[in-house]
């Protein structure tokens, strides 16, 4: 009888607790935030090392859907993107359309010419990163950090 009691106990415990170490498949907004704060954070103690680790997707920068891009805040040109399936690094971000035919990295480029700081929300569709390469509305946080600007976006 006690055997059965802990042999329930220990399959509803794994249970439990398997349910509770699972992540949603897409970053949150809170959780998009917090990683554009880590970047700018990045960005001013190392810019060089940041962009790096932006790029590659190492140091917390690249979680499910959610990933840093940056640009230069003067001429526009893509500096980084941890997106695995984004190709856009040394194009200018200002050239960027979405399915839909909005030119949403006018709109990046725009939010990025704010005071630094200055966090704005920026609105498109954009294909996501890994297997499910379906476009999907698309929010992004931008700022501007000394010469650079940038975001990190989640999925709606």
């Amino acid at each position: 009888m006690i055997r059965r009691l802990l042999i329930a106990a220990l399959v509803a415990f794994t249970l439990s607790a398997n349910a509770f170490s699972q992540q949603p498949e897409h970053g949150s907004p809170a959780e998009a935030k917090a990683m554009l704060t880590k970047a700018v954070a990045a960005v001013k103690a190392d810019k060089a090392k940041a962009l790096a680790m932006f790029n590659a997707g190492t140091g917390g920068f690249r979680d499910r859907d959610l990933y840093v891009f940056c640009f230069n805040a003067g001429d526009g040109k893509i500096v980084a993107t941890g997106n695995p399936n984004a190709k856009f690094v040394d194009q200018d971000i200002r050239s960027l359309k979405d399915s839909s035919g909005k030119t949403f990295g006018m709109d990046l480029y725009a939010a990025g010419q704010k005071p630094e700081g200055q966090i704005t929300q920026v609105d498109y569709i954009f294909v996501k990163p890994g297997a499910d390469k379906t476009p999907a509305p698309k929010s992004s946080s931008v700022t501007r950090v000394r010469d650079i600007v940038c975001g990190v976006g989640y999925y709606k």
